[in-house]
């Protein structure tokens, strides 16, 4: 299977990015907002990029080229995945044990990981068809290694992970193809299970491609950024950020958002965002120094930009605002809060990790 970043690459060569997404079906949300101006109120911000005043980049980490995930293990370093245009078994996890440091290959042979999370001492990696544990860490290596879950054929690619507050993981899982009706159920949708892998079960569905997951903190409010289909030509909407709830369908692949019968009953997205951009990662912010409120920050990986959506609850669901965050990137793809507060933004095409902190 090929990987997702491969996808998006050989897409965007083309002319057009991977992706899909996913809605809620109970009541349509408000009308989403566009995606914003390229540039709009940035300024020089350190370490090659810009971004808002009062904000400060520096380099985090170097040499993790094809950077693809992040997470924090329990003493608040820095783990991430490397994901390579072929999927040719060289992808790895490795550690970043402070800023600045070299970092350090812990897992080899990986196909394609795109979800990273350390939950109890044990790291959970998704990755090509599966997601596995990694536990009794000593001295730099795992002792034990356990296959936690395998999806059945069908397929596409297996994309973020997250651990929900009810102690389940939510999953990501793309649809095989850019317009087809999958054959597997499990297919296009948000899937969650067990932290052993039992009790998988279709959470939300008809999304062509959920690939980052992150919660609002204290709340039970999944984001998801979606990918839109690529073979609509000028009819191709924005890729969206959007509130997924159990029990909703996306309408993949016949709604993408267009006026019309077929996307009766589909919910809109919180934030429409740039098309044929790759969205890809995102974090959930509260407050990120004097001016920087709650907000989902979000990356483009084919327009080389992080956007910022300012959220605002709206009964059961949030409007979004889009707002340019961070240029100076040439194809970011992880976005993490780290535990001090910061957000860490991970370019795919350089192997860059930066650090975006209050100046």
């Amino acid at each position: 299977m090929r990987s997702s970043i491969a996808l998006l690459l050989a897409l965007v060569v083309a002319g057009c990015t991977g992706g899909a997404g996913v809605a809620p079906a109970s009541t349509a949300a408000p009308a989403a907002s566009a995606a914003p101006a390229a540039s709009a109120a940035l300024t020089g911000i350190g370490a090659g990029l810009q971004g808002p005043a009062g904000l400060a980049a520096t380099v985090y980490a170097t040499g993790l080229a094809n950077v693809s995930a992040f997470a924090f293990d329990g003493d608040d370093r820095l783990w991430a995945a490397t994901a390579g245009f072929d999927d040719d078994g060289t992808d790895a996890v490795y550690l970043v044990a402070s800023a600045g440091a070299a970092p350090t290959r812990v897992i080899a042979g990986l196909h394609t990981p795109l979800g990273l999370v350390w939950d109890a001492g044990v790291l959970y990696v998704a990755s090509e068809g599966r997601v596995e544990a990694y536990s009794d860490l000593d001295d730099g290596v795992f002792a034990t290694r356990t296959t936690v879950l395998t999806l059945p054929d069908g397929v596409g690619e297996v994309n973020g992970l997250v651990k929900s507050p009810d102690g389940r993981f939510m999953l990501g899982v793309s649809a095989p193809c850019d317009a087809c009706t999958p054959t597997s159920v499990y297919a296009a949708t948000v899937v969650s299970f067990l932290l052993d892998g039992s009790d998988l079960r279709v959470e939300a569905s008809d999304i062509r491609a959920p690939v980052g997951l992150a919660y609002y903190p204290g709340t039970d409010d999944l984001f998801v950024t979606m990918n839109q289909r690529d073979d609509l030509e000028t009819a191709t909407p924005g890729d969206w950020l959007a509130l997924v709830r159990s029990g909703q369908s996306w309408g993949f692949p016949d709604c993408y958002g267009q006026d019309g019968t077929a996307c009766e009953g589909v919910p809109e997205p919180v934030a429409e965002l740039d098309a044929h951009a790759a969205v890809s990662g995102v974090a959930i912010v509260e407050r990120l120094g004097t001016s920087i409120g709650s907000s989902a920050v979000v990356a483009e990986w084919a327009k080389g930009v992080v956007l910022r959506v300012t959220l605002a609850a709206d009964g059961a669901t949030y409007s979004g605002t889009v707002q340019p965050f961070l240029t100076g990137l040439t194809n970011p793809v992880p976005v993490a809060a780290a535990p001090d507060g910061a957000i860490l933004v991970g370019d795919w095409g350089t192997g860059t990790i930066y650090r975006v902190a209050p100046a």
